[in-house]
């Protein structure tokens, strides 16, 4: 920020400068603000639904491989067998590129425009917790995200399980989705079912799964929150109404998608 002052003797011994801290960013930062709680309300929705469809491992083998089935034939046969499944993977990737970017230039310019000097005297709470936690919180999601993609989505080896039941294509486009579902539970390995519990069979993938919903916990509540002062809602029992969603939403999705590991190693589901 820019002081003016005629204290001459102050601005001598560098006490207060007339100087900016940092230069006029090209591209404002109430618009990255926006752009960060626009996606992050997106990502927001996409983890209740994905949560939601998991829970259907608990129903039974085939009604889950009919769920995967069913999100690669949407839409069939007006568009091709995953072709919604790829706009949505690519409105995601661009949002995720979009808050990545946000998060980290934003960080960037609090820091240089606040120079040397730091917050002191915050009041210890779980929002301020996760609001100093959500650089940390937003690189573990990353890397769960990258790690998730290469396990359960592409089956990259050494990272998914072996044996790796991948969905065939022409078998989804030529049965109907129940019908896929059941070849698919009779195949050899399973299909995506198998591919779910042989995954969370091992431990360490297992707890690391665990690891990242509780980032996912403190990320998505605050990031929730923030999202409805940088969306412009300043009601009071609208505020009031929505911090308690923050930390609702997040809580049910966490103990929803934790629940899916812990069943795969107590044996509840196999």
């Amino acid at each position: 920020m820019t002081v003016t002052s005629s204290d001459r003797e102050a601005l001598a011994h560098g006490k207060i400068t007339t100087k900016p801290l940092r230069e006029q960013p090209k591209f404002p930062s109430w618009a990255l603000k926006l752009i960060m709680a626009v996606t992050g309300v997106l990502f927001g929705l996409f983890v209740i639904v994905h949560m939601v469809g998991n829970l259907k491992i608990f129903l039974n083998e085939e009604h889950f491989n009919a769920y995967a089935v069913f999100l690669r034939s949407v839409g069939a046969p007006a568009v091709p067998t995953e072709g919604v499944l790829w706009i949505f993977r690519i409105v995601l990737l661009v949002a995720l590129i979009l808050h990545v970017y946000g998060a980290f230039a934003l960080h960037g310019r609090a820091r240089r425009s606040r120079g040397k000097f730091r917050r002191q005297g915050m009041v210890s709470n779980w929002n301020t917790f996760t609001a100093r936690s959500m650089i940390v919180t937003g690189v573990v999601l990353l890397a769960f995200i990258i790690f998730h993609i290469m396990d359960l989505t592409l089956g990259v080896q050494p990272i998914a399980p072996q044996p790796f039941g991948h969905l065939d294509a022409e078998t989804i486009s030529s049965m109907n989705p129940e019908a896929a579902a059941a070849a698919l539970a009779s195949a050899e390995h399973g299909g995506a079912y198998g591919n779910v519990i042989r995954s969370f069979s091992r431990p360490a993938v297992a707890i690391w799964y665990i690891i990242a919903q509780l980032a996912l916990l403190m990320h998505l509540s605050h990031g929730l929150w923030t999202a409805t002062s940088d969306l412009g809602i300043t009601g009071h029992r609208w505020r009031k109404v929505l911090l308690f969603l923050s930390g609702l939403i997040p809580l049910l999705v966490v103990v929803g998608n934790i629940s899916i590991p812990v069943a795969v190693l107590t044996g509840l589901v196999s």
